[in-house]
């Protein structure tokens, strides 16, 4: 009878025991990996099933803590989308601004009113200034003279824009005391109101909800009150269109430099920035001295 073979007992090399929980790690590495990109991927439109989902669950119709949620649309200029980073939309905004600064350069030129209105752009939005004597007589605010020719203009070309509108009155260092007009608040403050109601009637598909209307009285001077010149130049209305969009410095433009103005708290550039006037913040308080009215 033949005897059997025994073969000697199998032995496990000393690396193997290792695979195991190396091959689990691996897959809850990759687990986790497509979670965190399911999660950065998220559906506005889901987002917003969900949130009424909720709100018609827990608060019955009430005010959901989901309404909060998202981006402030008041202050789309200080949050640029995630996808650009805010400067393609920029660039596109600039260009309609610089159009606009054309259309108005020319219609200056055109009918030469270069003594009386002025454009500048800068980071901040589009400014136009029409001095006094092209809209007001002296110590009051009603529309008079050349008001009836340059308001419509303003207005259409107002009108091609989505941007922000504000309207701000400014006057010399003269005190002034009468019925109507106890001090330069009320004479600045009215001629804001009257030139926002004016370029509103003219043009009827301009949404009052952009625009609103600030006195400033003579405390924002772009020129020395102690000469007449200087007297003259400060006592002037101000229309500043605001931009929708910011430069983001975090994505790199060749030979784009972006400084930061100097800028209260009402958002309109304080004395002696070089800047032209900021973009009015929408969640600033109006300052001490500055009289605002909203239409």
């Amino acid at each position: 009878m033949a005897r059997k073979k025994h073969h000697p007992p199998h032995e496990e090399h000393e690396g193997e025991p290792w695979l195991l929980p190396y091959s689990d790690l691996m897959t809850l590495l990759l687990a986790l990996f497509i979670a965190l990109f399911a999660i950065s991927q998220t559906d506005q439109k889901k987002m917003a099933d969900l949130a009424q989902a909720f709100t018609a669950a827990f608060n019955m119709g009430g005010p959901s803590f989901f309404d909060k949620a998202g981006p402030n649309v008041g202050r789309r200029a200080e949050m640029p989308s995630n996808e650009d980073l805010g400067n393609s939309a920029y660039f596109a905004e600039n260009m309609q601004l610089e159009e606009l600064q054309k259309k108005l350069q020319s219609y200056i030129e055109e009918n030469n009113l270069d003594e009386q209105l002025s454009t500048q752009l800068a980071e901040e939005g589009l400014m136009i200034r029409i001095k006094e004597r092209a809209l007001f007589p002296s110590g009051s605010a009603q529309l008079v003279g050349q008001a009836q020719s340059i308001v419509p203009v303003v207005a259409g070309m107002l009108a091609s824009l989505p941007e922000r509108v504000v309207i701000s009155g400014h006057t010399d260092n003269v005190p002034i005391n009468t019925a109507q007009y106890p001090s330069n608040w009320e004479l600045s403050a009215s001629r804001a109101m009257n030139l926002m109601k004016a370029i509103l009637a003219a043009d009827k598909s301009l949404n009052p909800a952009r625009f609103s209307a600030i006195g400033y009285s003579e405390y924002r001077p772009i020129a020395d009150n102690k000469t007449d010149a200087g007297k003259q130049q400060n006592r002037r209305v101000e229309i500043f269109i605001a931009r929708n969009y910011r430069f983001n410095p975090d994505e790199p433009v060749a030979g784009k430099k972006v400084t930061q103005p100097d800028t209260g708290a009402d958002g309109m550039p304080t004395q002696g920035n070089s800047a032209a006037p900021a973009t009015p913040s929408t969640n600033g308080a109006a300052s001490s001295n500055m009289a605002t009215t909203s239409f």
